[in-house]
This record gives structure tokens, sequence and C-alpha cells, in this order.
């Protein structure tokens, strides 16, 4: 079976990369994504800032920035 990893991602209205943690939990990381998108705020809603949840399949595709959780 492929290895998934799971990465969270959060971007401003600019689109600039503000927030990412990537895991191999996918039930961390609908948790993670859910905080990420209750953590915006309507200023930040109003403004574009956008949250994304992925999968890839090895730990190289996931950005360098990330914080990167083993579970």
């Amino acid at each position: 079976m492929a290895k998934v990893i799971w990465v969270n991602e959060q971007f401003d209205s600019s689109g600039l990369l503000r927030a990412c943690i990537a895991c191999e939990s996918e039930e961390q990381a609908k948790a993670c994504n859910e905080s990420f998108l209750d953590d915006l705020t309507d200023a930040q809603r109003a403004e574009g800032w956008t949250v994304n949840l992925r999968t890839v399949s090895t730990w190289d595709e996931v950005p360098v920035s990330a914080l990167k959780l083993s579970f």
C-alpha cells in the first residue's frame, strides 16, 4: 500500500503559505484542518485567506517549511 501523507496548508490573501502541518494520520490531519478553519478570523476570511487539505505520497512533496509530525 502506498504511503499517504496529509498536508494542511493555510494561505493568506496574496497566496503566501502562512502555516503548514503534515502528518500520516488522517484523523489528526482532519482535526488540524478544522482547527485551521476555526482559527481564521472574519477579517481574514473577508480578505480571502484559504485553508487546503491535500495528500502526497512522499515527504519530499511536503513544503519545506511544514511542521512534520510522525503520527
